[in-house]
């Protein structure tokens, strides 16, 4: 335990690009008791886009710990496994001066490269799983190395077996700010002006990075069958993201042009707040297979966009299985181009959805419920205690 000073948590990031998980780690830390638990934040660039985050929301950084270079490498591989195992003195050197009680790592890299110190200092580690179960490090280091693991939703918990983490599982969903609101009509209206599109232009948004699992491929196909199924109507896809590699928006143009889309498919970037944007589709598709929980699915469902999304992974349980939105088979992009033309057909089932949806978000993800079961793992860890089990968090569900 530690005693009578608040409990340290720290919050160390690797790599210096903003995903969900940092939005996520910081309605957390807004919403601790400091009378319990002290917060560490500790990004690897502490004049990047990550500190940055923090900084805008008055969270101090922690700028004393000098991370290797090497860290920054998008993936860990073997070889870069073992390079970091170098930093592994001056992480212990830098928990032990701190007093950290918990590490508090939340993806894949962080989990890889700071697992061992925490263990070695005596610090407990909450392995916060925002990934694929079959994630190497969850299947493999896990198991011997977190105190405790939290994932996002029942699909990412870790499965059980001989060599598992499961036991020392559950499922806690990502915080959202509950009190989330956006104009829609203004928002529809602007991105019109921008993209000189009439007023009554159909807007399908797709958010997120350009990545593999996220499917923006498949939904450049659906946004092809959309238009060929409804021909006379002005149907935009609008992609609000970019990818990793420099490559792949590049292949990514290359397909609408292919499908003679160059006026119906725009690339937007990145922007934020995101909310705001989502907020000005008309409707939100969701392509991806095997994602988690994503946050954008979410707030759409808080600002009141209608959605659809592939039966898989975490989409199944943020949609209740579909009661309060259109959940198609994956790899279809006929599929989703259906589920989006039901909806323009049929404005009054899309408010009716987006309602359903709305009232539920607004019950099930805020910021102090999750905070609040965050905290009493905190506690448990502290107290020696093991965590639920997989099992017995899946069948409170």
């Amino acid at each position: 335990m530690a005693g009578e000073r608040p409990a340290t948590i720290c919050f160390p990031f690797t790599g210096d690009a903003v995903g969900g998980s940092y939005i996520s780690v910081l309605g957390l830390i807004r919403k601790l008791d400091r009378n319990r638990f002290t917060p560490l934040v500790l990004p690897q660039r502490p004049d990047g886009a990550v500190a940055a985050l923090f900084r805008e929301h008055g969270i101090d950084i922690e700028e004393s710990f000098q991370w290797s270079e090497q860290n920054f490498a998008r993936r860990i591989g073997p070889r870069a496994l073992i390079k970091a195992l170098g930093d592994v003195p001056s992480q212990l050197r830098f928990l032990r001066s701190r007093n950290v009680d918990i590490v508090h790592s939340n993806d894949g890299r962080t989990h890889a490269t700071w697992a061992l110190a925490t263990r070695l200092a005596g610090a407990k580690l909450l392995w916060h799983h925002r990934g694929n179960p079959s994630a190497l490090g969850l299947r493999l280091a896990a198991p011997l190395l977190a105190d405790q693991v939290v994932a996002v939703s029942q699909f990412a918990l870790p499965r059980p077996g001989l060599f598992s983490a499961a036991g020392k599982s559950e499922v806690v969903h990502s915080p959202f700010d509950t009190t989330l609101k956006e104009d829609r009509a203004a928002a529809h209206a602007a991105l019109a002006t921008e993209l000189n599109a009439p007023d009554d232009a159909i807007f399908i948004g797709y958010f997120g990075t350009f990545i593999d699992r996220k499917r923006p491929a498949l939904f450049i196909d659906s946004i092809a069958a959309l238009v060929a199924r409804n021909p006379g109507s002005a149907i935009y896809g609008v992609l609000f993201g970019e990818d990793l590699d420099g490559r792949t928006q590049n292949a990514l143009e290359t397909r609408v042009k292919k499908h003679s889309l160059t006026e119906n498919v725009r690339f937007m970037g990145w922007r934020k707040p995101g909310s705001r944007w989502i907020a000005a589709c008309d409707i939100l598709m969701v392509p991806a297979v095997n994602e988690p929980f994503g946050r954008t699915l979410i707030e759409a469902m808080l600002v009141g966009t209608p959605i659809v999304a592939t039966r898989s992974g975490g989409n199944i349980e943020a949609l209740r299985d579909g009661e309060i939105g259109q959940l198609v088979a994956p790899e279809s992009a006929d599929a989703l181009a259906a589920a989006c033309l039901r909806y323009c057909e049929s404005p009054a089932f899309a408010r009716l959805m987006a309602h359903r949806a709305e009232r539920d978000a607004r019950m099930r993800f805020g910021e102090e419920a999750h905070a609040r079961r965050i905290m009493e793992i905190y506690e448990r860890m502290l107290a020696g205690k093991a965590g639920a089990s997989a099992c017995s968090q899946r069948q409170a569900a």
